[in-house]
C-alpha cells in the first residue's frame, strides 16, 4: 500500500515571513491582514513572522531572495496586487513577478505561497483579498510541514 503524506495545517514552531506590496495599497493591506489572521489561527506565533514592505510587485522576488538566504524561514508569502490598465504592462509586471516567486521557491528549495493577485479590476482584487491572502498562510504552513517532513524522511536510511 502506498505511505500517504497527509496536509499538516499546524504552525507552531514554523517561521513564515511575507513580502508584501504597497503598490495598490488597500489590496494589500487587505491580503495581509487576511493572512496574518491565519497564520495566527494555524499557530505561528507573532514572534515567527516577518513582514517586509516593497514598493511593488515586481520588487516581491528581490525581498523573497534576500529573506531566502538567510535561512531562518520555513516558508515565505508574497502578497500584492497587479491591476491591468491600458497598457502592455500588466502583462509584465504579472509575468515577471510569478517568474520571480517560482525562481526564489526553486534556487532556495523553500516553500513560497505567491498571492500576487491578477485582475482587471480593483473590485475583483477586493472580492478576492480576504480569501487570497488566508488561501496563502495555509499554503505556506502547509507546505513548510511537508518539505520538513520529507526532508526527515530523506534523512531516514529507508527514504521514502
Amino acid at each position: 500500500m502506498p505511505q500517504l503524506i497527509a496536509p499538516e495545517l499546524q504552525g507552531q514552531d514554523l517561521s513564515i515571513a511575507i513580502v508584501q506590496s504597497r503598490f495598490n495599497q488597500a489590496i494589500g493591506h487587505g491580503l495581509l491582514r487576511a493572512c496574518l489572521e491565519e497564520l495566527e489561527r494555524l499557530g505561528v506565533s507573532d514572534d515567527d513572522i516577518a513582514v517586509v514592505s516593497v514598493p511593488g510587485a515586481l520588487e516581491i522576488p528581490i525581498a523573497l531572495q534576500k529573506l531566502a538566504q538567510t535561512s531562518r524561514f520555513d516558508a515565505l508569502i508574497a502578497l500584492g496586487a497587479v491591476i491591468r490598465g491600458e497598457t502592455y504592462h500588466f502583462e509584465v509586471v504579472a509575468n515577471e513577478s510569478a517568474r520571480g516567486v517560482s525562481e526564489v521557491s526553486r534556487e532556495y528549495d523553500i516553500p513560497v505561497a505567491n498571492a500576487i493577485l491578477t485582475c482587471e479590476t480593483d473590485a475583483q482584487a477586493e472580492a478576492r483579498m480576504a480569501e487570497k491572502g488566508a488561501d496563502a498562510a495555509r499554503v505556506a504552513v502547509e507546505m513548510a510541514n511537508l518539505a520538513l517532513m520529507m526532508d526527515e524522511l530523506g534523512e531516514e536510511d529507508d527514504g521514502f
